[in-house]
């Protein structure tokens, strides 16, 4: 099925637009569902359900994320504040190179 477009006037122009961004709209909500399909269907050969597979907790099973207290606040901005781990924010940097102590800057 070959389309002229340069025969076409420009409201049966924007039809044809409407009209195809519909139909890749429902393939793929066609596809979509077909991969699911398929991934349901490879997981239950190997004795699993989709859901077992993909679910954060049986994929980190007993893994149990902490976080870690602040210890140190910027006095000049209350909201921003510091573990003591990993690398020093600026706010910090800059404090103890201005003669602050990190023990003034504790909670």
């Amino acid at each position: 099925m070959a389309i002229k477009l340069d025969t076409m006037n420009r409201k049966e122009l924007e039809e044809l637009r409407v009209d195809i961004d519909k139909a890749i709209v429902d393939l793929h909500k066609r596809e979509k569902q077909e991969a699911l399909l398929a991934a349901q269907k490879a997981a239950a050969e190997f004795g699993f359900s989709l859901d077992e597979l993909t679910s954060k907790r049986g994929a980190r099973a007993g893994a149990k994320g902490t976080v870690a207290e602040p210890k140190y606040v910027n006095p000049e901005n209350a909201t921003q504040t510091w573990t003591g781990k990993g690398r020093q924010p600026n706010w910090f940097k800059s404090a103890v190179a201005a003669g602050t102590s990190a023990d003034d800057l504790l909670i």
